[in-house]
């Protein structure tokens, strides 16, 4: 099985960058799709919803348009889709996709940015917290779980360009860090280091610098599992030369 994830930054201008054929070729059994900016599914064109031999969902932010936003794009149906953790201030900003299938549950998630006030920085660590008490409530259950999206945060300074200068922004504060070895230490595989322990290797660069031409970047995206499925993962990868978006996709393949 083949499980794509992309911030894309705006699902209509995607569009009209004709990446959706992109999506297509690639032919991923998943595609998770992070910041959408779309508020109302039914306004979008029919050729965004109905995606080649994909089954899309939706999950939009109740409030703000052009705000937020996460769908998946899958061809294997789901047994139940949720759009939350159950937490009202959560759920309402759209970041939560929750499929379950047969043999495993992913979750698609857009985490809060931190970057604006110390107030969206608290919400960012609720939300943290909220999302991995969902995932060991899962876990309890014996559940194998596949988690991926925009995680706002660089891990370590390998996966950053610049850490020093960046040490005090969000998105590298030691509180968010120790957040992510707090998340691992539950048990769950940051599946590119899997296989990758090279530096360089990174998911997002700023636009407006024209960072991505000189790879000063930052790998803020991931997939992460559960340890039951560790054996079964066959491969993770970042698309860093796929373009339409300031992140870039990435993927796992998985024999489940």
């Amino acid at each position: 099985m083949k499980i794509l994830s992309w911030n894309v930054n705006g699902i209509r201008a995607l569009a009209k960058k004709n990446m959706l054929e992109w999506i297509k070729k690639e032919k991923a059994d998943i595609f998770c799709i992070q910041e959408t900016k779309v508020f109302n599914p039914e306004e979008l064109d029919k050729s965004i919803l109905s995606l080649g031999d994909y089954t899309s969902i939706w999950s939009c932010a109740e409030e703000k348009k052009g705000y937020s936003g996460v769908a998946l794009y899958t061809k294997i149906k789901p047994d139940k889709i949720e759009k939350g953790f159950g937490i009202k201030k959560f759920d309402k900003e759209g970041r939560i996709i929750i499929a379950s299938f047969k043999k495993f549950t992913l979750l698609n998630i857009y985490f809060p940015n931190g970057k604006a006030s110390e107030e969206r920085l608290k919400y960012k660590m609720e939300f943290y917290d909220a999302f991995l008490d969902y995932c060991d409530k899962l876990k309890k259950q014996k559940i194998p779980l596949i988690m991926c999206g925009d995680y706002n945060t660089a891990h370590k300074e390998i996966d950053l360009a610049r850490p020093k200068e960046n040490e005090n922004v969000s998105g590298f504060l030691p509180v968010e860090r120790a957040w992510i070895d707090k998340y691992i230490s539950h048990g769950y595989i940051d599946t590119l280091r899997v296989f990758h322990k090279d530096s360089g290797l990174y998911t997002w660069w700023d636009l407006k610098s024209g960072a991505r031409a000189r790879n000063v970047g930052w790998r803020i995206d991931y997939f992460f599992i559960s340890s039951d499925l560790k054996d079964k993962l066959k491969d993770a990868f970042i698309l860093k030369d796929v373009l339409g978006s300031d992140h870039c996709p990435i993927g796992i393949e998985i024999d489940i």
